[in-house]
C-alpha cells in the first residue's frame, strides 16, 4: 500500500510563519531585499485582520505627525488608487484612522507579495518546530494530508500568538502583569443599510451619547460635527443607551459601547462590539467556545441596534469575519523589551526600526471598559525586541513582539506591527545573505534600508515629514 505520509522537505532564506500585518510586513522586505522568501498562513489569504474590517490606526501621533510610512504607506497608497481608502484622517480618539475596504486588502497584499517575489504556503497548520543546541532549524507544516518540512536560515514568528517560539522553547509572558488577564477577543461583522445622516443627527441630539468613562482619556473634538465631517471615521460611543439597555436585559454584549468603522462604501459599517470574557486564544477549546459565542451575539445586537438606534432601522448582516480577531495572548521574550516608562516618556533608541505612537489601550478581559492614554508622542520599538531571547535564528514579528502588556496596547496596532515587520524582513534577509545571526547583522544597515523605502525610525524624519 501506498505511504501517504512522506514529509516533503523545502529549504528557502528567510521562512516566515503568519500571515498577519506583522508577517505580510517582513515577507515583502525579505523578499524585496533578495532574500528566498516563504510565508505560511492557515487562511487561504493573507492579511490576517487587516481583511475584517478594522481600521488602521495611528500613521499619525497625537500631534497629527505621521510616524509610520514606509510599506505600510505603500499598502494604502495603492488602496486609495482602488478607492478603498480614504487615506489618514487625524482623530482625538486614536490619533489617526485610515478607513479601508477589507476585501480590496486582500488583492493588493497578493498584488504586493507577487510582485516582490514571495512564495506563499497557504490553508497550512503549524504541527511543529527543530530547535538543535538552542538553535531553530526547520517549521513542520500540514495541509490536505501532507506535512512539509521548511528549514530556514532566519524564521519568523509573525503568528500574533507566538506559536512557533512557544513550540520551540522560548520564553514567554501572556496577559497584564497584576492578575494574567488578557485583553478579549471580538468577531468582527459588517452591515449594509446604514443611514450615516440620520445616527448623526441622533448624536447631534444627544451629544451625551459621545462622552465615554473616565477610564477613557480621549482628546476634546471628538464630537459628532467631527464624525459627520468625514466619512474616513471610527466611532465609539452610545455609552448611555448601552448602559440603559443592559439594565433592561436587551443588551447581548459584555461591552460598554458600541464601536462601528465607516467603510469606503456608502451604507456599509463594520462593527467591533463583540467581547468573549475570560478569554485565552491559545487554547483551541477556547477559540471554538469564541467563535460559536461571538456568532450567536451577532443577530441580537443586529435587532437591539434596529430597535433602538436611529440610522439603524434597515441594517442587514452583509458578511462576518472567517475568525475571531485575537486581541492578545503570549509575548515573547526578546533580547531587549520595550517598557512602559519607554512609551510614555517617547525614548527612540538608536536601534530603533520602527515608530510606535498608538494611544494606550486595553480592553478588560473581565469586564465591560476600557483603559485607554494618549501618548505625548512616538516611541522607539527596538531591533533587539523582535529577537528571541532563547532560540538562536528566531526573530519576532507583529504583536507577539516583546514589550510589556501597557507597550502591548499601543504596539499591537496594525500599521505599527507592518512596520516592525519591515525592518525585521531586511534584518533576517541580510542575515541570511551575511550568514550570521540575526543579532549579528549591523542595525544602522537595516536602518539605513528602511530611510530608503521611506520608513520613518527618529523624530528628525518625523518633524521633518
Amino acid at each position: 500500500m501506498e505511504n501517504r505520509r512522506e514529509r516533503q522537505i523545502i529549504k528557502t532564506q528567510v521562512l516566515v510563519l503568519g500571515g498577519g500585518a506583522g508577517g505580510v510586513g517582513a515577507a515583502i522586505a525579505a523578499a524585496r531585499e533578495g532574500a528566498e522568501t516563504i510565508i505560511v498562513d492557515r487562511q487561504g489569504f493573507l492579511g490576517g485582520n487587516m481583511t475584517i474590517g478594522l481600521p488602521l490606526l495611528a500613521f499619525l501621533d497625537a500631534q497629527g505627525r505621521q510616524v509610520t510610512r514606509g510599506l505600510p504607506q505603500e499598502i494604502v497608497d495603492r488602496l486609495i488608487e482602488l478607492d478603498g481608502s480614504f487615506g489618514h484622517r487625524e482623530c482625538p480618539l486614536h490619533n489617526s484612522t485610515t478607513v479601508i475596504d477589507p476585501n480590496l486588502m486582500k488583492i493588493v497584499i497578493f498584488e504586493k507579495i507577487k510582485q516582490y517575489g514571495v512564495r506563499p504556503l497557504l490553508h497550512c497548520e503549524i504541527i511543529d518546530a527543530t530547535v538543535e543546541n538552542g538553535e531553530i532549524k526547520s517549521v513542520v507544516v500540514k495541509g490536505k494530508g501532507k506535512e512539509i518540512e521548511i528549514f530556514a536560515d532566519v524564521i519568523i514568528d509573525a503568528t500574533g500568538d507566538g506559536d512557533v517560539a512557544y513550540m520551540a522553547g522560548a520564553d514567554f509572558e501572556k496577559g497584564q502583569y497584576a492578575n494574567g488577564e488578557t485583553q478579549p477577543p471580538t468577531l468582527m461583522f459588517t452591515v449594509g443599510g446604514f443611514n450615516l445622516e440620520k445616527f448623526m443627527d441622533f448624536l447631534e441630539e444627544h451629544p451625551d451619547e459621545l462622552k465615554h468613562g473616565s477610564s477613557m482619556k480621549i482628546r476634546p473634538g471628538y464630537t459628532a460635527e467631527f464624525l459627520r465631517a468625514s466619512e474616513n471615521h471610527v466611532f465609539v460611543g452610545l455609552k448611555n443607551l448601552v448602559s440603559k439597555l443592559r439594565q433592561e436585559g436587551k443588551c447581548p454584549i459584555d461591552r460598554d459601547t458600541i464601536i462601528y468603522i465607516n467603510l469606503p462604501k456608502e451604507g456599509y459599517i463594520a462593527l467591533n462590539c463583540i467581547r468573549i470574557l475570560n478569554f485565552d486564544g491559545t487554547k483551541i477549546e477556547e477559540l471554538s467556545r469564541g467563535e460559536i459565542e461571538s456568532s450567536l451575539q451577532i443577530i441580537p445586537l443586529i435587532n437591539m441596534l434596529k430597535e433602538h438606534v436611529p440610522g439603524f432601522e434597515n441594517v442587514y448582516l452583509s458578511s462576518i469575519a472567517p475568525f475571531l480577531g485575537i486581541r492578545e495572548t503570549r509575548r515573547i521574550i526578546g533580547k531587549q523589551m520595550i517598557r512602559e516608562e519607554a512609551a510614555v516618556n517617547g525614548i527612540i533608541p538608536d536601534d530603533t526600526i520602527a515608530l510606535g505612537s498608538y494611544i494606550i489601550d486595553i480592553h478588560s478581559g473581565s469586564g465591560d471598559s476600557t483603559i485607554i492614554r494618549s501618548l505625548a508622542g512616538p516611541y522607539g520599538i527596538t531591533y533587539g525586541a523582535t529577537i528571541s531571547k532563547d532560540v538562536k535564528r528566531l526573530m519576532l514579528s507583529g504583536r507577539c513582539i516583546s514589550v510589556d502588556p501597557v507597550v502591548f496596547g499601543s504596539s499591537r496596532v496594525m500599521p505599527t506591527c507592518m512596520a516592525v515587520g519591515e525592518g525585521v524582513g531586511i534584518g533576517a534577509a541580510l542575515a541570511a545573505k551575511q550568514g550570521v545571526l540575526p543579532d549579528e547583522v549591523d542595525v544602522q544597515l537595516i536602518r539605513q534600508k528602511l530611510r530608503e523605502h521611506g520608513a520613518i525610525i527618529s523624530m528628525e524624519e518625523v518633524v521633518t515629514n
